[in-house]
């Protein structure tokens, strides 16, 4: 599946944010962003005022960066939010934070969400005491997510465990084990869960029209 392999500093800056892709690096002075925060490509002097459709375009591409989906996933989404009960920009962002990927860095067992994909495709994830390497994988109330006995011991999630308690950045819609190395959900990610500035409506218009 084409998936975007360049550097994704240049994607932060693009955005005009900072959307955590490095994983710890983003939280470290070292993080690009902080130092040059200018879209990437030539200077062209003074932008003009972006049009309704540019900003749509733009608030689209960001949440599809932050996530690491491609259009026709993003789509998707879309469609099956629009075909949910309640609001349909909440309804895709919370198909967005069911992802399985996106789980496992909620948790704080990845840095990155495209590092916990890493863990995915390797095996590394258990859902129901059963190995699910497909990162796009909705997680539901219920299911108990376990690491390979490999993962557990390793020193890199260990790190990244202690990192992210100590930031803030573990979610709160899971019951966490005391090691932080397997979780049960026990409900819904909601629209406070997204710690991203997002404005899912402008998203909902640019694909309604």
């Amino acid at each position: 599946m084409a998936r975007y392999t360049g550097p994704v500093c240049k994607l932060c800056r693009r955005e005009g944010l900072k959307l955590f892709l490095k994983g710890q690096k983003c939280l470290t002075e070292k993080c690009t962003f902080n130092e040059r925060k200018n879209p990437p490509g030539p200077v062209h002097g003074r932008r003009g005022k972006m049009t309704g459709y540019a900003l749509q375009l733009r608030e689209k591409q960001k949440v599809k960066r932050v996530y690491g989906v491609i259009e026709t996933q993003f789509r998707n989404y879309y469609e099956k939010a629009l075909h949910m009960k309640g609001i349909t920009g909440e309804n895709l962002l919370t198909l967005l934070e069911r992802r399985l990927d996106n789980t496992i860095y909620r948790m704080g067992i990845a840095s990155s969400r495209a590092q916990a994909r890493n863990f995915i495709s390797h095996g590394h994830v258990y859902i129901n005491e059963r190995r699910v390497d497909v990162a796009s994988f909705q997680v539901k109330i219920g299911d108990q997510i376990m690491l390979s006995n490999k993962l557990k011991v390793s020193g890199l999630v260990e790190n990244n465990i202690t990192v992210a308690r100590g930031v803030g950045l573990v979610a709160d819609w899971f019951e966490l084990a005391e090691d932080g190395r397997s979780a049960k959900i026990v409900k819904y990610p909601i629209r406070e869960n997204v710690d991203i500035p997002i404005k899912e409506q402008v998203i909902i218009e640019h694909y309604s029209k």
